[in-house]
């Protein structure tokens, strides 16, 4: 298993924090993902390290921007 930590701008409410989820949790291989709207920090795991393109894919795709 693989824990990684990503900036996401832009969230603001538990709608956001859903919609990261959906999309995030979408990904081959992601078995959890925790939000913390508050810090704007996202929290994925899975079974192997995510190809960073495919997570800031789909933070796009939910309407946010993720930080690098």
């Amino acid at each position: 298993m693989a824990e990684t930590t990503y900036t996401v701008k832009g969230m603001s409410c538990g709608h956001c924090a859903s919609s990261v989820t959906e999309e995030v949790g979408g990904i081959a291989g992601v078995s959890a993902v925790n939000v913390d709207v508050a810090s704007g920090k996202v929290t994925v795991t899975s079974e192997s390290p995510l190809d960073v393109q495919a997570v800031d894919a789909a933070v796009t795709e939910a309407g946010y921007q993720l930080v690098s």
